[in-house]
C-alpha cells in the first residue's frame, strides 16, 4: 500500500512537472509570443516570463530583429528596351507581431515575392541611365512601394539597395564606346578653350607692343639673343624699327 502511494505520488508530481513547464514560457527580448486561446486572438506578449493554460492555450513566436533578404537577379526590360538583370537587398522588420501572423499567412515570403515583382515594375519604367546613375532615387521608390503594400500585415521596411545592374555585353561594349567618345569631346573643348585664351593672351601682347615706341625692336632683340644660343647659326641683325621715322617723308 505504502509502494502504491509512492507510486502515485510521483506520477503526479511529474503530472505536474510537465504541466507547470508547459504553462510557463520564457520570451526573448527580440521575439514576441502571440497568444491564441482557443483558436482567437488574445494578444502579443513578452519578453520576459509569460504563463498559458496548457492545451486551451497556443503561441507562435515572432522574431522582432531586422531580416536581410537577397532579391535574385530580376531580368527587366527598361523603358528604352533595354534588357538588363537587377538584385538588389531588401531590409524589413516585424513591427506589429499580430498582423503578421493573422493578416498573411506567410509574412516572409509574401514580402519577398513582393519585393521582387515591384523591383521589376520600377527599374521597368526607368531608363538604363536613370538605373546606372540613380539609384537612390530607384532605391526610395522601391521601399516606399512595398512598405504602403506590407503595412496591413505589420511589416516595415527599413531600406531597399540595387547591388547590381548586369548589362549584356553589347550593351557594354556601346556604353564604353560612348565614355570614350565624351572624353574626346571634353578633350577638344579643353583644347580649343586653351587655344581661345592662348589667342587673347597673344593679340593683347601685340596691342601692348605696337602701342609702346621701340616695344617691337625690344622683343626682336630678345628673340635674337634666344637663337644665337645654337651653334651653326647666322644671326641677321635687322635694323630697328624705328629708323623708318627718320626717312623723308615721315613727321
Amino acid at each position: 500500500m505504502q509502494l502504491y502511494n509512492l507510486f502515485s505520488t510521483v506520477v503526479v508530481a511529474i503530472l505536474l512537472l510537465i504541466i507547470l513547464t508547459s504553462a510557463i514560457k520564457i520570451i526573448p527580448e527580440y521575439e514576441r509570443a502571440v497568444l491564441f486561446r482557443l483558436g482567437r486572438l488574445v494578444n502579443a506578449r513578452g519578453p520576459g516570463l509569460i504563463f498559458i493554460i496548457p492545451v486551451i492555450d497556443r503561441i507562435i513566436r515572432i522574431s522582432l530583429r531586422v531580416i536581410v533578404f537577397d532579391i535574385p537577379p530580376q531580368e527587366v526590360i527598361t523603358r528604352d528596351n533595354v534588357t538588363c538583370k537587377i538584385n538588389a537587398v531588401l531590409f524589413y522588420r516585424v513591427v506589429e507581431a499580430e498582423k503578421a501572423v493573422v493578416n498573411v499567412e506567410n509574412f516572409h515570403e509574401a514580402t519577398n515575392q513582393l519585393a521582387q515583382t515591384t523591383l521589376r515594375s520600377v527599374a521597368g519604367m526607368a531608363e538604363l541611365d536613370e538605373i546606372l546613375s540613380q539609384r537612390e532615387k530607384l532605391n526610395v521608390k522601391i521601399q516606399r512601394i512595398v512598405d504602403e503594400a506590407t503595412d496591413p500585415w505589420g511589416i516595415k521596411i527599413v531600406a531597399v539597395e540595387i547591388k547590381d545592374v548586369v548589362l549584356p555585353s553589347e550593351m557594354t561594349r556601346a556604353i564604353a564606346r560612348q565614355a570614350e567618345a565624351e572624353r574626346n569631346r571634353r578633350a577638344a573643348i579643353i583644347q580649343a578653350e586653351g587655344e581661345r585664351q592662348a589667342a587673347e593672351q597673344l593679340a593683347q601682347a601685340s596691342e601692348i607692343l605696337t602701342g609702346t615706341k621701340g616695344g617691337l625692336t625690344l622683343r626682336m632683340l630678345r628673340s635674337l639673343s634666344e637663337v644665337s644660343n645654337s651653334p651653326n647659326t647666322t644671326v641677321l641683325f635687322p635694323l630697328p624699327m624705328e629708323l623708318r621715322d627718320l626717312l623723308p617723308g615721315k613727321e
